[in-house]
């Protein structure tokens, strides 16, 4: 950094004004493992002589001690900091690093090759200004390589270079740059990626990084450094309509009252109308403020707090935007989803979706394809893996605001969250609401769940018997029935057999299956439940997720789960359908217990220990939690 030392020596604030001057380029590394990532940006730094001296001293210690280069400098050492890392020789995280030089600052991600770690890349990718992907010249255009310039196109990101490595290891053969180069512009097309910009360079020996190759006299082509100086960075954001998700409802005191929060697209001053979305009431912006006092105008990228005219609701996750260009607010809406864990994605199970401020029930309803990453080709399929690529229809529990993600990567996006764990196990760029989810309202009914309750005499509910095939959960609910019935209460029962007769009669038994089984018949307890019937459910249900999603369809006392406590050896012994015989001997997959997982309930209102009772004994068990709550 020896050539900035002087100004900071000489004139602190002048060197201060000059970095804030500087425009900034974000940009990622990406590609396959092994293509080169990490030490492209150590070189880089090193080139650029952005390193200081305890960096270096570190960096030639570590080379000899783990180093891939005979002892020689690794550069991939700057960013690979991880000790899983260094000793695979893979990146795994992504690193972040802040560099500048005379021209522009710079924030860049290195984001990992590996497969497994795709979901890292896309994280990386979803702030990018630009994209470096490279290839390793003897090896060209790989899975990976065309997988991460997918994500790379559906993240919005204007500007790819094309980074051709270890050209010294081709022996800077021009004819074998032009291959690849080819190539990877007739899959690019296809992706409609536009501005690409092909360099040749050996990260390692420094060609076309920073100077000019004397080894690749025949390319003629800008270096890397100074494409990254040069490249137009002008963000498309700051002439976009309005767009400022509300963070922070800010009232220190009765006199003040803002809505704080980051600006994701256009301007606004002081007098400009605005518009609140979902709500759709409008105001006049009063004053724009920040930490340094009031500002005339503000634009993209800026933090401010915006008090208006009128006093009136919002919220955080509300979206303030410009009225003669409003955003969408729908429930639905069909979206391209990265999926970034080892658990399948299954349609119908609920998960947490993050838009803006909002974090909110949602789900997958409809897969609609996969996408092969190698040609783009559309594939059927009823569940998402580990880095595969779907367009989905996405449900929300209410309505939110966005907008398409191509029109704003900041409205447009979104990630799901998995309920239990908290993790993030998808990212998503919207494609268009769904209208018909706009325009489909409750039905308002003069006879109501309660008259129909009163009418019978009972607090309607549903009695969800779950456990394991043998179990003995249809003699039980059957027996709770023919008891209830006796009382005179009003019942009905859907059973597992009976219902895929009909209802589900469409579905195996995969996981994605079972799921969607659940949720049919959560929607159709729900339904009895308002008829004001006591309606008994008898289902393996092996999933947590799924009987909770069945227990929040219905008020918090209207649901029981019933879990019917036998141990599978007793079940396999009973095996009253022969399917545990069938499925020991493979005859049969996805069977719950053998080859497929049941989760045990945490929650149940009721525990019947089958080992211990008679079908008898558990129901009358049963009868008595009902009548000692006041269900009868």
């Amino acid at each position: 950094m020896a050539h900035q030392d002087a100004l900071i020596s000489e004139d602190i604030l002048a060197y201060l004004k000059t970095q804030e001057e500087k425009s900034l380029l974000r940009f990622i590394t990406c590609g396959s493992v092994d293509d080169g990532k990490s030490t492209l940006i150590g070189r880089l730094l090193w080139d650029s002589k952005l390193i200081f001296e305890d960096q270096l001293a570190a960096l030639s210690n570590d080379s000899k001690k783990v180093g891939t280069q005979g002892g020689n400098i690794d550069y991939a050492l700057l960013l690979d900091g991880l000790q899983a890392e260094r000793e695979q020789g893979i990146t795994i995280d992504v690193a972040y690093r802040f560099f500048s030089t005379d021209k522009r600052k710079f924030i860049v991600a290195d984001t990992p090759g590996h497969e497994q770690y795709t979901r890292n890349m896309a994280t990386g990718a979803s702030t990018a200004d630009l994209a470096i992907i490279l290839a390793d010249a003897r090896k060209g255009v790989l899975t990976q390589t065309r997988r991460h310039s997918f994500i790379v196109s559906l993240q919005g990101i204007k500007n790819v270079v094309l980074a051709v490595n270890k050209m010294d290891l081709v022996d800077y053969a021009e004819d074998r740059f032009e291959e690849i180069k080819a190539e990877y512009a007739e899959f690019a097309e296809k992706l409609g990626l536009e501005n690409i910009t092909y360099v040749p360079i050996s990260a390692l020996e420094g060609d076309n990084i920073i100077e000019k190759s004397s080894n690749m006299d025949w390319y003629q082509g800008p270096t890397l450094m100074n494409h990254l100086e040069t490249v137009d960075n002008t963000s498309y954001l700051h002439e976009s309509p309005f767009r400022m998700h509300v963070q922070w409802v800010n009232r220190p005191n009765l006199d003040f009252r803002g809505f704080s929060g980051s600006i994701s697209a256009g301007m606004i001053k002081p007098g400009d109308e605005i518009r609140v979305a979902p709500s759709g009431k409008t105001s006049t912006v009063k004053t724009i403020t920040t930490f340094d006092g009031d500002l005339p105008s503000a634009e993209a990228g800026q933090a401010v707090t915006i008090t208006l005219d009128d006093e009136i609701d919002i919220s955080r996750g509300d979206l303030l935007a410009t009225p003669d260009h409003p955003p969408a607010v729908a429930n639905q809406f069909a979206a391209h989803l990265i999926w970034m864990t080892e658990d399948e994605m299954l349609p119908g199970r609920r998960y947490l979706i993050k838009m803006g401020g909002n974090t909110i029930n949602a789900q997958v309803s409809e897969l609609k394809h996969k996408i092969n990453v190698n040609n783009l080709e559309h594939l059927a399929g009823k569940t998402l893996e580990l880095n595969e690529v779907g367009y989905v229809t996405i449900s929300l529990d209410k309505e939110l605001p966005f907008d398409p993600f191509e029109e704003n990567r900041h409205t447009g996006n979104f990630i799901l969250i998995d309920r239990f764990t908290n993790a993030t196990i998808g990212a998503g760029m919207i494609k268009h609401p769904l209208r018909r989810a706009t325009n489909i309202h409750w039905q308002a009914l003069d006879v109501d769940k309660e008259s129909r309750s009163e009418a019978k005499n009972q607090n309607p509910a549903v009695l969800w018997f779950t456990g394991l095939s043998g179990s003995g959960k249809s003699t039980i609910a059957n027996i709770v029935e023919k008891k209830l019935h006796s009382m005179g209460k009003h019942t009905y029962t859907l059973d597992g057999d009976n219902v895929r007769h009909g209802l589900n009669k469409d579905l195996g038994f995969t996981d994605a299956d079972r799921v969607e089984n659940i949720r049919r018949i959560a929607e159709t307890s729900k339904l009895f439940v308002d008829a004001g019937l006591i309606v008994l459910t008898s289902f393996i249900s092996p999933f947590i997720s799924e009987r909770r999603m069945a227990r929040q369809s219905v008020a918090e006392n209207e649901f029981l789960e019933i879990f019917v406590d036998t141990p599978l050896e007793l079940c396999e012994k009973r095996d009253p359908k022969g399917l545990y015989k069938k499925a020991r001997a493979g005859e049969i997959t996805n069977f719950t217990g053998i080859d497929s997982d049941y989760e045990t309930p945490q929650t149940a209102e009721v525990i019947l220990k089958t080992a211990d009772l008679s079908a008898e004994e558990a129901a009358d068990q049963v009868i008595e939690y009902l009548k000692n709550n006041d269900y009868i």
